[in-house]
Protein backbone atom coordinates (compact mmCIF):
# COMPACT_ATOMS: atom_id res chain seq x y z
CA UNK A 1 0.00 0.00 0.00
CA UNK A 2 1.18 3.79 -0.33
CA UNK A 3 -0.07 6.88 0.11
CA UNK A 4 -1.30 9.40 -2.72
CA UNK A 5 -1.62 13.01 -1.82
CA UNK A 6 -3.55 15.04 -4.32
CA UNK A 7 -3.48 18.84 -4.16
CA UNK A 8 -5.74 21.09 -5.02
CA UNK A 9 -5.52 21.69 -8.86
CA UNK A 10 -5.04 24.47 -10.85
CA UNK A 11 -8.54 25.45 -12.01
CA UNK A 12 -7.28 27.76 -14.75
CA UNK A 13 -8.26 31.17 -14.95
CA UNK A 14 -5.44 32.50 -12.48
CA UNK A 15 -7.21 31.55 -9.85
CA UNK A 16 -4.85 30.82 -6.77
CA UNK A 17 -7.21 29.66 -4.55
CA UNK A 18 -10.71 28.34 -3.76
CA UNK A 19 -13.24 27.86 -0.82
CA UNK A 20 -14.16 24.85 0.37
CA UNK A 21 -18.11 24.52 0.38
CA UNK A 22 -18.71 20.69 0.76
CA UNK A 23 -16.79 17.27 1.44
CA UNK A 24 -18.51 14.58 -0.25
CA UNK A 25 -16.00 12.34 1.27
CA UNK A 26 -14.45 11.55 4.81
CA UNK A 27 -11.38 9.97 6.31
CA UNK A 28 -12.01 5.98 6.32
CA UNK A 29 -14.26 6.68 3.17
CA UNK A 30 -13.43 4.12 -0.23
CA UNK A 31 -13.39 6.14 -3.43
CA UNK A 32 -13.11 4.55 -7.04
CA UNK A 33 -11.46 6.82 -9.75
CA UNK A 34 -13.77 9.58 -11.48
CA UNK A 35 -15.56 9.48 -7.76
CA UNK A 36 -17.05 13.08 -6.93
CA UNK A 37 -15.29 14.29 -3.66
CA UNK A 38 -15.72 17.49 -3.30
CA UNK A 39 -17.20 21.01 -4.62
CA UNK A 40 -14.71 24.16 -4.38
CA UNK A 41 -15.61 27.70 -4.84
CA UNK A 42 -13.43 30.40 -6.92
CA UNK A 43 -14.11 33.81 -7.69
CA UNK A 44 -15.56 32.35 -11.29
CA UNK A 45 -17.28 29.05 -10.40
CA UNK A 46 -18.10 26.17 -8.41
CA UNK A 47 -16.05 23.60 -9.49
CA UNK A 48 -16.83 19.60 -8.72
CA UNK A 49 -13.55 17.62 -8.26
CA UNK A 50 -13.15 13.97 -8.61
CA UNK A 51 -10.54 11.19 -8.14
CA UNK A 52 -7.42 10.31 -9.97
CA UNK A 53 -7.06 7.44 -8.39
CA UNK A 54 -8.94 4.94 -6.34
CA UNK A 55 -8.75 3.90 -2.58
CA UNK A 56 -8.82 4.79 0.63
CA UNK A 57 -8.96 8.55 2.12
CA UNK A 58 -7.18 8.91 5.08
CA UNK A 59 -6.63 12.11 5.46
CA UNK A 60 -8.58 15.45 4.31
CA UNK A 61 -7.38 19.09 4.59
CA UNK A 62 -10.17 22.07 6.04
CA UNK A 63 -14.23 21.69 6.28
CA UNK A 64 -16.83 23.49 4.83
CA UNK A 65 -16.14 27.20 4.75
CA UNK A 66 -12.05 27.00 4.62
CA UNK A 67 -9.84 28.58 1.70
CA UNK A 68 -7.12 26.64 0.38
CA UNK A 69 -4.67 27.59 -2.16
CA UNK A 70 -3.82 26.03 -5.31
CA UNK A 71 -0.92 23.09 -5.07
CA UNK A 72 -1.60 22.79 -1.28
CA UNK A 73 -2.71 19.68 -0.18
CA UNK A 74 -6.48 18.52 -0.68
CA UNK A 75 -6.73 15.24 0.68
CA UNK A 76 -4.03 11.83 0.89
CA UNK A 77 -5.76 8.53 -0.21
CA UNK A 78 -4.47 5.27 0.32
CA UNK A 79 -3.79 3.42 -3.35
CA UNK A 80 -2.80 -0.39 -3.53
CA UNK A 81 0.61 -0.43 -5.03
CA UNK A 82 3.42 2.17 -5.47
CA UNK A 83 1.82 5.68 -5.51
CA UNK A 84 2.42 6.60 -9.37
CA UNK A 85 1.78 10.02 -11.16
CA UNK A 86 -2.09 10.32 -11.22
CA UNK A 87 -3.59 11.72 -14.27
CA UNK A 88 -4.93 15.15 -13.89
CA UNK A 89 -7.98 15.49 -12.17
CA UNK A 90 -11.48 15.69 -13.85
CA UNK A 91 -12.97 19.21 -13.17
CA UNK A 92 -16.38 20.17 -13.65
CA UNK A 93 -18.47 22.91 -12.80
CA UNK A 94 -21.36 22.30 -11.00
CA UNK A 95 -23.09 25.69 -11.14
CA UNK A 96 -21.90 28.74 -12.43
CA UNK A 97 -21.92 31.34 -10.07
CA UNK A 98 -19.85 34.95 -10.65
CA UNK A 99 -18.49 37.07 -7.48
CA UNK A 100 -21.08 39.45 -8.36
CA UNK A 101 -22.43 42.56 -5.80
CA UNK A 102 -25.83 41.21 -5.50
CA UNK A 103 -28.72 42.99 -4.74
CA UNK A 104 -31.17 42.51 -1.85
CA UNK A 105 -34.05 41.71 -3.55
CA UNK A 106 -34.80 39.27 -5.62
CA UNK A 107 -36.98 37.83 -8.45
CA UNK A 108 -37.99 38.37 -11.84
CA UNK A 109 -41.83 38.89 -11.71
CA UNK A 110 -43.65 35.88 -13.54
CA UNK A 111 -41.07 34.11 -14.60
CA UNK A 112 -39.69 32.59 -10.85
CA UNK A 113 -42.07 30.68 -9.33
CA UNK A 114 -40.89 27.17 -7.86
CA UNK A 115 -42.62 24.79 -6.62
CA UNK A 116 -43.30 23.76 -3.11
CA UNK A 117 -44.08 20.82 -1.65
CA UNK A 118 -47.18 21.29 0.39
CA UNK A 119 -46.61 17.75 2.71
CA UNK A 120 -43.92 15.21 1.95
CA UNK A 121 -44.69 11.82 1.69
CA UNK A 122 -41.56 9.02 3.23
CA UNK A 123 -40.63 7.05 -0.03
CA UNK A 124 -40.56 3.19 0.99
CA UNK A 125 -38.13 0.85 0.14
CA UNK A 126 -35.82 3.50 -1.70
CA UNK A 127 -32.57 2.04 -3.29
CA UNK A 128 -31.61 5.13 -5.14
CA UNK A 129 -27.57 5.94 -3.72
CA UNK A 130 -27.65 9.89 -2.55
CA UNK A 131 -24.96 10.59 -5.35
CA UNK A 132 -28.01 9.97 -7.44
CA UNK A 133 -30.28 12.24 -5.65
CA UNK A 134 -30.90 15.69 -7.32
CA UNK A 135 -29.73 18.65 -4.65
CA UNK A 136 -27.21 21.33 -4.32
CA UNK A 137 -24.23 21.04 -2.54
CA UNK A 138 -25.51 23.08 0.52
CA UNK A 139 -28.95 20.74 0.63
CA UNK A 140 -26.70 17.99 1.43
CA UNK A 141 -24.70 19.51 3.59
CA UNK A 142 -27.47 20.95 5.75
CA UNK A 143 -29.73 17.39 5.18
CA UNK A 144 -26.15 15.61 6.43
CA UNK A 145 -26.10 17.88 9.53
CA UNK A 146 -29.83 17.50 10.16
CA UNK A 147 -29.84 13.50 9.85
CA UNK A 148 -31.92 13.16 7.17
CA UNK A 149 -31.95 10.92 4.24
CA UNK A 150 -32.26 12.42 0.88
CA UNK A 151 -33.96 9.35 -0.25
CA UNK A 152 -36.75 9.94 2.03
CA UNK A 153 -37.46 13.70 1.14
CA UNK A 154 -40.27 14.25 -2.12
CA UNK A 155 -38.62 16.14 -4.10
CA UNK A 156 -40.16 19.45 -6.08
CA UNK A 157 -41.81 18.53 -9.24
CA UNK A 158 -38.42 18.55 -11.37
CA UNK A 159 -37.30 15.94 -8.97
CA UNK A 160 -34.75 18.36 -7.08
CA UNK A 161 -34.74 18.52 -3.58
CA UNK A 162 -34.62 22.47 -2.49
CA UNK A 163 -34.32 23.84 0.95
CA UNK A 164 -37.89 24.28 1.16
CA UNK A 165 -38.80 20.58 0.53
CA UNK A 166 -36.23 19.65 3.85
CA UNK A 167 -38.14 22.68 5.93
CA UNK A 168 -41.58 20.81 4.54
CA UNK A 169 -39.95 17.56 5.79
CA UNK A 170 -39.03 18.32 9.20
CA UNK A 171 -42.12 19.75 10.08
CA UNK A 172 -44.23 17.29 8.43
CA UNK A 173 -42.20 14.67 10.69
CA UNK A 174 -41.94 16.78 13.62
CA UNK A 175 -45.03 15.28 15.21
CA UNK A 176 -47.37 12.62 13.15
CA UNK A 177 -47.80 14.32 10.09
CA UNK A 178 -47.73 18.15 11.33
CA UNK A 179 -45.78 20.31 13.35
CA UNK A 180 -48.16 20.88 16.73
CA UNK A 181 -48.94 24.73 17.45
CA UNK A 182 -46.82 26.32 19.86
CA UNK A 183 -43.74 24.04 19.56
CA UNK A 184 -40.35 25.61 18.87
CA UNK A 185 -38.18 24.25 16.19
CA UNK A 186 -34.25 23.65 17.49
CA UNK A 187 -31.72 26.28 16.73
CA UNK A 188 -29.65 26.36 13.56
CA UNK A 189 -26.64 27.25 13.58
CA UNK A 190 -25.41 27.56 9.66
CA UNK A 191 -22.03 28.51 8.70
CA UNK A 192 -21.93 30.95 6.21
CA UNK A 193 -20.34 29.85 3.39
CA UNK A 194 -19.54 29.83 -0.59
CA UNK A 195 -22.21 32.20 -2.46
CA UNK A 196 -24.28 32.99 0.15
CA UNK A 197 -20.58 34.47 2.25
CA UNK A 198 -19.73 36.34 -1.24
CA UNK A 199 -23.08 38.09 -1.38
CA UNK A 200 -22.62 39.15 2.67
CA UNK A 201 -19.15 40.20 1.58
CA UNK A 202 -20.08 42.20 -1.75
CA UNK A 203 -23.41 43.80 -0.24
CA UNK A 204 -21.50 44.96 3.27
CA UNK A 205 -18.76 46.85 0.32
CA UNK A 206 -21.48 48.36 -1.21
CA UNK A 207 -22.52 50.03 1.52
CA UNK A 208 -19.09 51.08 2.56
CA UNK A 209 -18.12 52.15 -0.07
CA UNK A 210 -21.19 53.29 -1.96
CA UNK A 211 -23.85 56.69 -0.68
CA UNK A 212 -26.48 55.31 -1.70
CA UNK A 213 -29.62 57.57 -2.22
CA UNK A 214 -32.98 56.16 -3.77
CA UNK A 215 -36.14 57.96 -5.07
CA UNK A 216 -39.47 56.60 -5.96
CA UNK A 217 -42.48 57.58 -8.08
CA UNK A 218 -45.63 56.37 -8.89
CA UNK A 219 -46.68 55.67 -12.73
CA UNK A 220 -50.13 54.53 -13.86
CA UNK A 221 -49.95 51.47 -16.16
CA UNK A 222 -53.96 50.95 -16.95
CA UNK A 223 -52.78 51.87 -20.60
CA UNK A 224 -49.60 49.81 -20.75
CA UNK A 225 -51.40 46.96 -19.16
CA UNK A 226 -54.14 46.74 -21.67
CA UNK A 227 -51.37 47.15 -24.11
CA UNK A 228 -49.49 44.18 -22.62
CA UNK A 229 -52.85 42.17 -22.84
CA UNK A 230 -53.27 43.17 -26.29
CA UNK A 231 -50.31 41.76 -27.84
CA UNK A 232 -50.20 38.26 -25.59
CA UNK A 233 -53.68 37.51 -27.04
CA UNK A 234 -52.19 37.88 -30.69
CA UNK A 235 -48.20 36.66 -29.70
CA UNK A 236 -48.92 33.18 -32.23
CA UNK A 237 -45.83 31.67 -31.09
CA UNK A 238 -43.87 34.03 -29.32
CA UNK A 239 -43.55 34.12 -25.84
CA UNK A 240 -46.15 35.32 -23.12
CA UNK A 241 -45.15 39.15 -22.18
CA UNK A 242 -44.94 40.00 -18.84
CA UNK A 243 -44.18 43.25 -17.28
CA UNK A 244 -40.24 43.54 -17.11
CA UNK A 245 -39.67 43.42 -21.75
CA UNK A 246 -41.58 46.83 -21.03
CA UNK A 247 -40.21 48.36 -18.86
CA UNK A 248 -36.87 47.22 -19.91
CA UNK A 249 -37.61 48.71 -23.11
CA UNK A 250 -38.53 51.82 -21.90
CA UNK A 251 -35.22 51.91 -19.84
CA UNK A 252 -33.31 51.59 -22.81
CA UNK A 253 -35.25 54.52 -24.66
CA UNK A 254 -34.82 56.61 -21.73
CA UNK A 255 -30.67 55.77 -21.11
CA UNK A 256 -29.42 58.01 -24.25
CA UNK A 257 -31.31 61.14 -22.50
CA UNK A 258 -29.52 59.96 -19.09
CA UNK A 259 -26.09 58.55 -19.52
CA UNK A 260 -24.97 58.88 -16.03
CA UNK A 261 -27.39 56.12 -15.39
CA UNK A 262 -26.32 53.31 -17.36
CA UNK A 263 -22.77 53.65 -16.07
CA UNK A 264 -19.47 51.95 -13.58
CA UNK A 265 -18.24 54.00 -11.23
CA UNK A 266 -13.68 52.70 -10.97
CA UNK A 267 -13.39 54.38 -7.93
CA UNK A 268 -9.70 53.37 -7.59
CA UNK A 269 -9.26 54.69 -10.86
CA UNK A 270 -11.36 57.94 -10.49
CA UNK A 271 -12.74 56.70 -14.20
CA UNK A 272 -16.71 56.87 -14.90
CA UNK A 273 -17.52 55.12 -18.27
CA UNK A 274 -20.72 55.62 -19.55
CA UNK A 275 -21.64 52.80 -21.80
CA UNK A 276 -23.71 53.16 -24.94
CA UNK A 277 -25.34 49.93 -25.15
CA UNK A 278 -27.46 48.69 -22.11
CA UNK A 279 -26.13 45.22 -20.60
CA UNK A 280 -29.37 44.70 -17.85
CA UNK A 281 -28.28 42.85 -14.84
CA UNK A 282 -31.58 40.99 -13.82
CA UNK A 283 -31.55 40.31 -9.91
CA UNK A 284 -32.89 36.76 -9.71
CA UNK A 285 -33.15 34.27 -6.96
CA UNK A 286 -31.84 30.82 -7.02
CA UNK A 287 -31.69 28.27 -3.94
CA UNK A 288 -28.34 29.70 -3.13
CA UNK A 289 -28.39 32.69 -3.30
CA UNK A 290 -28.97 35.67 -5.75
CA UNK A 291 -27.37 35.69 -9.00
CA UNK A 292 -27.28 38.63 -11.85
CA UNK A 293 -27.13 37.01 -15.08
CA UNK A 294 -26.80 39.71 -17.63
CA UNK A 295 -29.05 40.75 -20.90
CA UNK A 296 -26.75 41.47 -23.36
CA UNK A 297 -27.88 44.25 -25.82
CA UNK A 298 -31.15 44.77 -24.52
CA UNK A 299 -31.79 47.73 -26.74
CA UNK A 300 -31.45 46.01 -29.82
CA UNK A 301 -33.40 43.37 -28.61
CA UNK A 302 -37.87 44.26 -29.60
CA UNK A 303 -40.36 43.20 -26.32
CA UNK A 304 -40.28 39.13 -27.36
CA UNK A 305 -37.02 38.36 -27.91
CA UNK A 306 -36.40 40.26 -23.99
CA UNK A 307 -39.00 37.96 -22.94
CA UNK A 308 -37.21 34.89 -24.11
CA UNK A 309 -33.82 35.99 -22.69
CA UNK A 310 -35.33 36.77 -19.77
CA UNK A 311 -36.95 33.20 -18.86
CA UNK A 312 -33.62 31.61 -20.85
CA UNK A 313 -30.88 33.68 -18.26
CA UNK A 314 -33.32 33.25 -15.47
CA UNK A 315 -33.61 29.40 -15.84
CA UNK A 316 -30.07 28.88 -16.43
CA UNK A 317 -28.86 30.61 -13.38
CA UNK A 318 -30.62 28.40 -11.27
CA UNK A 319 -30.13 25.33 -12.76
CA UNK A 320 -26.90 25.93 -12.90
CA UNK A 321 -25.91 26.01 -16.65
CA UNK A 322 -25.45 29.77 -16.79
CA UNK A 323 -21.79 30.91 -18.70
CA UNK A 324 -19.15 33.19 -16.85
CA UNK A 325 -19.95 35.68 -19.77
CA UNK A 326 -23.72 35.35 -19.22
CA UNK A 327 -22.99 36.71 -15.35
CA UNK A 328 -20.97 39.42 -15.59
CA UNK A 329 -20.36 42.81 -17.33
CA UNK A 330 -24.01 44.49 -16.75
CA UNK A 331 -24.08 48.15 -16.65
CA UNK A 332 -27.21 48.69 -14.84
CA UNK A 333 -29.28 46.32 -12.90
CA UNK A 334 -33.30 45.81 -12.93
CA UNK A 335 -34.63 43.90 -9.53
CA UNK A 336 -37.95 42.79 -9.15
CA UNK A 337 -40.05 40.90 -6.41
CA UNK A 338 -43.19 40.48 -8.96
CA UNK A 339 -46.31 40.20 -7.11
CA UNK A 340 -44.95 40.35 -3.64
CA UNK A 341 -43.37 43.93 -4.77
CA UNK A 342 -44.25 45.45 -2.06
CA UNK A 343 -44.64 49.60 -1.70
CA UNK A 344 -41.45 50.97 -1.94
CA UNK A 345 -37.97 49.65 -1.92
CA UNK A 346 -34.58 50.52 -1.33
CA UNK A 347 -31.92 48.13 -3.05
CA UNK A 348 -28.68 47.99 -2.91
CA UNK A 349 -26.44 48.86 -5.62
CA UNK A 350 -24.16 46.42 -8.16
CA UNK A 351 -21.25 47.63 -7.66
CA UNK A 352 -19.10 49.07 -9.62
CA UNK A 353 -22.50 50.16 -11.72
CA UNK A 354 -24.22 53.40 -10.31
CA UNK A 355 -27.73 52.83 -10.12
CA UNK A 356 -30.45 49.59 -9.88
CA UNK A 357 -34.00 50.01 -10.43
CA UNK A 358 -36.94 48.32 -8.80
CA UNK A 359 -40.74 48.40 -9.93
CA UNK A 360 -42.98 47.56 -7.38
CA UNK A 361 -46.13 45.88 -7.24
CA UNK A 362 -49.43 46.84 -9.22
CA UNK A 363 -52.13 48.04 -7.65
CA UNK A 364 -56.20 48.86 -8.25
CA UNK A 365 -57.01 52.49 -6.66
CA UNK A 366 -59.44 54.98 -7.58
CA UNK A 367 -57.73 58.09 -9.42
CA UNK A 368 -59.28 61.22 -10.13
CA UNK A 369 -58.94 61.66 -14.34
CA UNK A 370 -59.25 63.81 -17.16
CA UNK A 371 -63.32 63.81 -18.40
CA UNK A 372 -62.58 65.07 -21.38
CA UNK A 373 -65.37 68.03 -20.82
CA UNK A 374 -62.33 69.96 -18.77
CA UNK A 375 -63.47 68.49 -15.65
CA UNK A 376 -62.07 65.00 -13.78
CA UNK A 377 -64.12 62.37 -12.57
CA UNK A 378 -62.76 58.96 -10.66
CA UNK A 379 -61.69 56.19 -12.16
CA UNK A 380 -60.40 52.50 -10.72
CA UNK A 381 -56.75 52.88 -12.47
CA UNK A 382 -53.35 50.51 -11.77
CA UNK A 383 -50.70 52.01 -10.04
CA UNK A 384 -47.36 51.08 -9.96
CA UNK A 385 -44.64 52.79 -7.85
CA UNK A 386 -40.85 52.51 -9.51
CA UNK A 387 -38.02 52.81 -7.13
CA UNK A 388 -33.92 53.65 -8.15
CA UNK A 389 -31.38 53.57 -5.86
CA UNK A 390 -28.14 55.64 -7.48
CA UNK A 391 -24.90 56.34 -6.54
CA UNK A 392 -24.12 60.29 -5.35
CA UNK A 393 -20.68 60.20 -6.20
CA UNK A 394 -21.88 59.80 -9.86
CA UNK A 395 -25.89 60.46 -10.20
CA UNK A 396 -27.83 63.95 -8.52
CA UNK A 397 -30.92 63.51 -7.12
CA UNK A 398 -32.26 65.52 -9.87
CA UNK A 399 -30.93 63.50 -12.89
CA UNK A 400 -32.67 60.65 -11.03
CA UNK A 401 -36.11 62.27 -10.72
CA UNK A 402 -35.67 62.95 -14.34
CA UNK A 403 -34.72 59.51 -15.25
CA UNK A 404 -37.83 58.09 -13.69
CA UNK A 405 -40.29 60.68 -14.83
CA UNK A 406 -39.00 59.86 -18.23
CA UNK A 407 -39.84 56.23 -17.72
CA UNK A 408 -43.11 57.18 -16.18
CA UNK A 409 -43.89 59.43 -19.19
CA UNK A 410 -42.67 56.41 -21.83
CA UNK A 411 -44.52 53.44 -19.52
CA UNK A 412 -47.91 55.96 -19.43
CA UNK A 413 -48.28 56.00 -23.10
CA UNK A 414 -46.53 53.31 -24.58
CA UNK A 415 -47.02 53.77 -27.79
CA UNK A 416 -44.61 55.11 -27.52
CA UNK A 417 -42.26 52.07 -26.59
CA UNK A 418 -43.10 50.58 -29.99
CA UNK A 419 -41.62 53.58 -31.74
CA UNK A 420 -38.05 54.54 -32.85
Amino acid sequence: MAKFTFNMPDVGEGVAEAEIVAWHVKAGDRVEEDQHLVDVMTDKATIDIESPVSGVVTEVSGEAGDTISVGAMLLVIEVEGEAEPAPAPKIEVAETRIELDVPDMNDVAEVVAEPTPARPEPVEGHTHSLAKILASPAVRTRAKDLGIDLAEVKPAADGRVRHADLDAFLAYNAGGGFAPAGRARADEAIKVIGLRKRIAQNMAASKRHIPHFSYVEECDVTALEELRADLNAHRGARPKLTMLPLLIAAICKAVPRFPMINARYDDEANIVTRHGAVHLGMATQTENGLMVPVIRNAQSRNLWQLASEITRLAAAARDGSAKSEELSGSTLTLTSLGPLGGVAHTPVINRPEVAILGPNRIVERPMFVPDGIGGERIEKRKMMNISISCDHRVVDGHDAASFVHELKRLLETPVLLLTD
